[in-house]
């Protein structure tokens, strides 16, 4: 009788004969590596070594090489995943860090703003009076004190412009004059060519 073991193995099939040890080397059971004894051997033999079986062996496809996981591979997917997170919380920490420096940057002085401050000199030098006061239900305007048509008021200005080469408008309006008024007031002083516009805070208590 055919003994079959694996190649090294201390324990082996026995009792086999020649014709099963030759199926499950077809089947697989066996590889060509592994070892046999026939009943007339006495050692044990490779089976594709084996004067009986080298030729079945020799005709069967070599057998797929093993894959063994690789405990050394890094897993990439899961470090870039991590990269990532780290990149996002980076940029928004520096983002943060940025504009909340800017909040709390200190002004150039440690005075408080607030309206500015225009004076009588500035005034006379520099800027062209308007006055809009509601007189009944009409708004009448006044350029320099004098009394102008709400139509000319645009021409007016120009005129005060290349008369004294004042580029500014100080406009004054009582609190109830309608905004359609003070509209038509900045509108002439924009087309009069006007760089700037002071705006004289209404009082409400005043009418």
């Amino acid at each position: 009788m055919w003994k079959v073991r694996h190649q090294g193995s201390p324990l082996a099939l026995d009792d086999l004969t020649l014709t099963q040890v030759a199926e499950g080397l077809a089947d697989g059971r066996w590889e060509p590596t592994d070892e046999v004894m026939g009943p007339d051997d006495k050692d044990w033999v490779p089976i594709e070594s084996h004067p009986q079986l080298e030729e079945i062996a020799a005709e069967l496809e070599p057998p797929p090489p093993r894959h063994y996981d690789d405990e050394t591979r890094l897993d990439m997917n899961a470090l870039i995943d991590v990269c990532l997170v780290l990149l996002i919380f980076f940029i928004l920490t520096t983002s943060y860090a940025v504009l909340q420096k800017r909040l709390e940057a200190p002004g150039i002085s440690g005075d408080k703003v607030g309206p500015p401050i225009v004076t009588k000199d500035k005034v006379e030098q520099q800027m062209i009076h308007v006055i809009a006061r509601l007189e009944g239900d009409k708004p009448v305007f006044q350029v320099e004190g004098q009394v102008v048509d709400k139509d000319n008021l645009e021409s007016e200005l120009r005129r005060y412009v290349k008369s004294t080469s004042k580029t500014q408008l100080l406009f004054e309006h009582d609190y109830d004059v309608p905004q359609s008024a003070v509209i038509a007031v900045l509108d002439a002083a924009k087309g009069a060519g006007m760089e700037k516009v002071s705006l004289v805070v209404p009082d409400k208590g005043k009418h």
